[in-house]
C-alpha cells in the first residue's frame, strides 16, 4: 500500500507542476485575474490582476488519481470523496466567475452560495449512509480515552454542518500567498497517516495522499510571491475534501485540532463582527481574519504564513499522538 499511496502522490504533485504553466497563461488570457478588496492591507494592492482559479491545477490530477484509484477498485470508496470536493469547487467556479465579470469582491450572493453547498454536504451524507460506509456514530479520542456515541438521525444534520463549518473555515484561511495551500498539504497528510497506520480506510487514504501531493504541487506556484490564486474554486473544495474525510473516519471532532488554524481564523471573524456591533463601532482585531490583523501589527506575510505552517504542523502532530 505505501507504494501505491508514493505514485497517487508524486503523480499528483507531477500533475500540478506540469499543468501549472499551462493553466496560469490560460488564466492571464482569459483576463481571470484576482480583484482586491481596497480596505484591506494596502501590500496587497500589488496583486491585483493576479490569476485567480487556480485551483484547476491540482483539482484535474485529484480528479484523474481517484478515478483510476475507484475503477481499479482500490479505493471503492473514493467517489463520494470526490464528488463532494468537485460539486464544493463547482460552487466556489461559480462565486469566482462572478466575480471576475463584475470586476468585484461580490460573487454568489451569501443564501445562494450557502444552499448550493447544503445540497452538496445533504448529497454526500446521505449517500455514505445509504452505502453503510459509516454508521451513526462520532468516534471520540483523546490521549487513551476512546468513545463511539450513536446519535442516530441527527449524525445527518451534524456531518452537513461539519462541512460547512470546515468549509467556510478554509475559505477565510485564504488570504495570504500559500498560507491555505500550505496548512492543508499538512492536514492532509495527517488524515494519509490517521488512515493508514490508526484508522484504515483505504479511500480516505488514497484520496487525502492524492489531495496532498496536488496542493504540493500547486503551492510551488502558489508561495509568495504567488503567480497564482486558488481563488473560491479551491479553498471551498478544500474545505469539503477536508470535511468529508473527518467524516467518512467518523471522526469529525479531529478537526478542531488538527484544523486549529481554520478555526481560529473563522473565530476571529464571528469575535470580530460580534464586538464591532456590541460596541458600535470598535474593533477587536486591526483587520480580520486574523492574518490580517498580524500583518498589520508589523509581521511580514510570510512570516505570517510560515508561524501558521508550523502551527499547523504542531496541531496535527498533536492530534495524531492524541490518538495513537
Amino acid at each position: 500500500m505505501t507504494t501505491k499511496l508514493t505514485i497517487a502522490f508524486l503523480v499528483t504533485f507531477a500533475g500540478a507542476v506540469l499543468l501549472a504553466p499551462f493553466y496560469i497563461p490560460l488564466l492571464r488570457r482569459l483576463k481571470f485575474g484576482q480583484t482586491i478588496r481596497y480596505n484591506g492591507p494596502q501590500t496587497h494592492l500589488k496583486k491585483q490582476g493576479t490569476p485567480t482559479i487556480g485551483a484547476l491545477i491540482f483539482i484535474t490530477p485529484i480528479i484523474i488519481v481517484s478515478l483510476v484509484m475507484y475503477f481499479a477498485d482500490i479505493a471503492p470508496q473514493i467517489i463520494p470523496l470526490l464528488w463532494t470536493t468537485v460539486g464544493f469547487a463547482f460552487v466556489g467556479f461559480l462565486d469566482d466567475f462572478i466575480k471576475i465579470r463584475k470586476k468585484s469582491k461580490d460573487g454568489l450572493k451569501p443564501y445562494q452560495k450557502m444552499v448550493l453547498l447544503f445540497v452538496v454536504s445533504l448529497a454526500f451524507v446521505f449517500y455514505i449512509t445509504y452505502k453503510d460506509y459509516v454508521d451513526n456514530s462520532i468516534i471520540i479520542e483523546f490521549f487513551g480515552l476512546k468513545t463511539s456515541l450513536n446519535i442516530s438521525w441527527l449524525f445527518i444534520p451534524f456531518s452537513v454542518l461539519v462541512l460547512l463549518s470546515a468549509t467556510n473555515a478554509v475559505n477565510l484561511t485564504d488570504g495570504l500567498d500559500g498560507l491555505c495551500a500550505g496548512s492543508s498539504f499538512i492536514v492532509c497528510m495527517l488524515f494519509t497517516a490517521i488512515s493508514v497506520m490508526l484508522c484504515p480506510n483505504d479511500s480516505v487514504a488514497y484520496f487525502s495522499v492524492a489531495m496532498a501531493g496536488g496542493l504540493l504541487g500547486f503551492l510551488l506556484f502558489n508561495a509568495n510571491p504567488a503567480k497564482v490564486f486558488m481563488g473560491d474554486t479551491g479553498s471551498l473544495a478544500i474545505g469539503g475534501a477536508i470535511g468529508a474525510c473527518a467524516i467518512m473516519l467518523q471522526r469529525p471532532l479531529i478537526l478542531i485540532i488538527a484544523g486549529a488554524v481554520f478555526v481560529i481564523e473563522a473565530l476571529s471573524v464571528i469575535l470580530q463582527v460580534g464586538f464591532f456591533k456590541m460596541t458600535k463601532g470598535k474593533r477587536l482585531f486591526r483587520m480580520a481574519p486574523i492574518h490580517h490583523h498580524f500583518e498589520l501589527c508589523g509581521w511580514s506575510e510570510r512570516k505570517v504564513v510560515i508561524v501558521f505552517w508550523i502551527f499547523t504542523l504542531l496541531c496535527c502532530i498533536l492530534t495524531f499522538i492524541s490518538i495513537k
